[in-house]
């Protein structure tokens, strides 16, 4: 058993969107592919994986630090003979091995992609789907049957704000979605308001809608948004300011009473600690959100499920951001808070599987070994063509 080759390429997910800090319009993503010598049903097993939104590809890091480490390794050092497959584990060390601690950035996003290929073959090797492999092997067998889930949007429209967000906030209802989160810090706080207002008028209450800033704000005005929103009862205020600007994080969860949720843009298990000490953070009722593909991975996740819960927290309070397969796969394995969607934006690798509907707000996890790519013909078919795989 072994990798016989790995494969990466670049692809755009631009959008013609935004959020309170940036553009969408030149937005890519890496594609990564793991092809190994063991046959599933005639053909070699093959792991995709690729980064979350919001960032951008990392090729190079992939082509001339990562890959080359997996080719130069010995193939034996990276099995798992306990479980008769490859060693995530092994592997991630062996890509990792001569990257000093600290500085993460879009190193974090580049092992994210490349160790999502690697736990999708894991999973196609053992012939399970891959939430049902967290659960064995990390959860005790137990997983959910079904994940809450929620579409991340309600982005800007100049020139038809809110029309264009009614009907964007309708369009989540009629797919099945309850809860619904919004985008804030782009305009004024007056105009914020009404379109808050709007969305929760759409949506039946405050408690169907999240507030997202992108870390817009100084303290200052993420206390004034506070104040303004706190009355709407809303599910959770997102990333008011700089995500590792914990001290802001903190003394804004001292003046608000309601939800808290950060954490996307922080990429490693110690970052994650690092916020549930000093960002104030509360473990009964606010949220903690790293995404596991541009954080080093569902390997380094793993860590950070550890140290949290270490320092007391339930993973029922993490919510994975990325809006894809590997974050609802992790959400259902291993019975976390929920997951984020992305329908209809940032085509095709937002979403779940094309056959995945969502009823009342969740969405239940896949039966086909892996990740489930494949159950999205039109992304698989594009990663296909991109990684030039036949």
């Amino acid at each position: 058993m072994k990798i016989s080759r790995i494969r990466e390429a670049t692809a755009p997910i631009a959008s013609e969107i935004r959020n309170a800090f940036i553009s969408f319009t030149s937005m890519t993503i890496s594609l990564v592919a793991v092809e190994t010598d063991v046959v599933r049903d005639g053909k070699p097993v093959v792991g995709y994986g690729f980064s979350s939104n919001g960032r951008y590809a990392q090729g190079g890091i992939l082509r001339e630090r990562f890959i080359p480490r997996i080719r130069a390794a010995d193939p034996k050092s990276l099995i798992d003979e306990t479980n008769d497959n490859l060693d995530p584990f092994a592997i991630w060390k062996a890509f990792m091995a001569n990257e000093k601690p600290g500085g993460h950035g879009d190193r974090a996003h580049a092992a994210g992609a490349l160790d999502m290929a690697v736990w999708d073959a894991v999973a196609k090797i053992a012939g399970l789907p891959l939430w049902r492999l967290l659960a064995e092997r990390y959860n005790g067998g137990r997983h959910d049957k079904k994940v809450l889930v929620y579409p991340g949007g309600g982005y800007y429209y100049p020139g038809k704000e809110l029309e264009a967000l009614r009907a964007e906030m309708l369009a989540y209802q009629a797919q099945g979605y309850k809860i619904v989160k919004m985008k804030i810090g782009g305009a004024d706080l007056a105009t914020d308001r009404k379109r808050i207002e709007a969305v929760i008028d759409v949506a039946g209450g405050g408690e169907n809608v999240a507030v997202d800033a992108n870390g817009r704000f100084d303290l200052a005005t993420a206390v004034s948004y506070a104040r303004a929103i706190e009355g709407y009862g809303l599910c959770w205020y997102e990333e008011p300011g700089d995500p590792l600007d914990f001290r802001l994080n903190a003394a804004l969860s001292e003046q608000y009473g309601g939800a808290i949720a950060t954490g996307e843009n922080l990429f490693s298990a110690t970052d994650g600690r690092n916020l549930l000490r000093y960002g104030g953070l509360r473990p009964d009722r606010d949220w903690v959100q790293l995404d596991p593909a541009l954080a080093y991975g569902l390997t380094e996740y793993l860590r950070f499920l550890d140290l949290a819960k270490q320092m007391g927290w339930s993973r029922r309070r993490c919510i994975p951001h990325g809006g894809h397969q590997l974050a609802l796969n992790i959400a259902a394995g291993l019975e976390l808070g929920g997951s984020e969607s992305y329908p209809g934006v940032f085509e095709p690798y937002g979403g779940f599987a094309d056959a995945s509907p969502i009823v009342d707000g969740y969405a239940r996890p896949h039966a086909t070994p892996g990740i489930g790519v494949e159950l999205k013909s039109a992304m698989f078919a594009e990663m296909r063509r991109r990684l030039e795989i036949e």
